[in-house]
């Protein structure tokens, strides 16, 4: 019957402007992921990635926490309701796909496992000071497996990385700022308006430069130093032949603020 029906959660998404909000809301089950809440995700960031009008992405959650990590038996489990994602959809990790605008992401209260990969799959992270981090996976017999094991790296060098990946422990707000895994810790509660306040900003940007520079960022980070020099040439054509472009130079010239189309 209906009323027996466990309440699945969601993920659902809201236009602020150019910004495209992505709310987590499990609250009940600590934010746990279930593999349909994992398809909303990536059809939420498939629409940033593919909607022009779009520029920035704030990703957050309702309640206390960020989220515990995934609904396990949902997974693994003999029920389990896992599916592939449709071609073409952006991956919420990073792995097989990555979203080309830049990502906001605002965390609060357990930010476990897979809550932390999703953030470093993004580009900012804006934690609440009640915020509590854990790479556990290697404590229940497996290994992180949402690119962990390299965005460790990436933003806090190996040592770092090491200490963490290797005790799986939990570790607070202000560690995760002193290694670089987020970028601002503002007291509970404050999280995603900051996170707002910062994707905002970015999004009076233009967006094509925006885009450009996370896309170099990336290559240097995916094939090294040579690939992002040999990207430059291209960089530079979809720049200044853009729109946004003229549009910088006259405001600039005209002593106003530019209006950026994204083309």
């Amino acid at each position: 019957m209906a009323e027996n029906e466990e309440k699945v959660g969601r993920v659902y998404h809201e236009t602020h402007g150019n910004v495209l909000k992505i709310v987590i809301d499990n609250a009940a089950k600590k934010n746990a992921f279930s593999p349909e809440m994992m398809r909303e995700l990536s059809d939420a960031m498939t629409l940033l990635d593919r909607d022009e009008n779009l520029w920035v992405g704030l990703l957050c959650a309702n309640g206390d926490d960020f989220t515990a990590g995934l609904d396990m038996p949902k997974f693994f489990g003999p029920k389990a309701t896992v599916k592939p994602l449709p071609d073409g959809n952006i991956d919420p990790f990073g792995l097989k796909s990555r979203c080309r605008k830049p990502i906001v992401t605002a965390v609060q209260g357990i930010v476990f496992t897979i809550g932390i990969e999703i953030s470093l799959a993004g580009d900012i992270v804006i934690a609440a000071d009640n915020s509590r981090f854990c790479q556990m996976e290697s404590k229940r017999g497996i290994a992180p497996l949402g690119g962990a094991h390299f965005r460790y790296l990436t933003r806090m060098g190996w040592g770092d990385a090491m200490y963490h990946l290797f005790l799986c422990d939990e570790f607070k707000a202000d560690r995760a700022l002193k290694i670089g895994l987020v970028q601002e810790v503002v007291p509970a509660g404050k999280q995603i308006e900051r996170a707002m306040e910062i994707a905002q900003i970015i999004a009076k940007n233009a967006p094509i430069g925006i885009q450009i520079t996370k896309q170099a960022a990336l290559k240097f980070i995916e094939s090294g130093e040579r690939a992002s020099i040999d990207i430059i040439p291209h960089i530079r054509d979809r720049v200044m032949s853009s729109e946004d472009m003229k549009e910088g130079i006259q405001s600039f010239v005209e002593r106003r603020k530019a209006v950026f189309k994204g083309r």
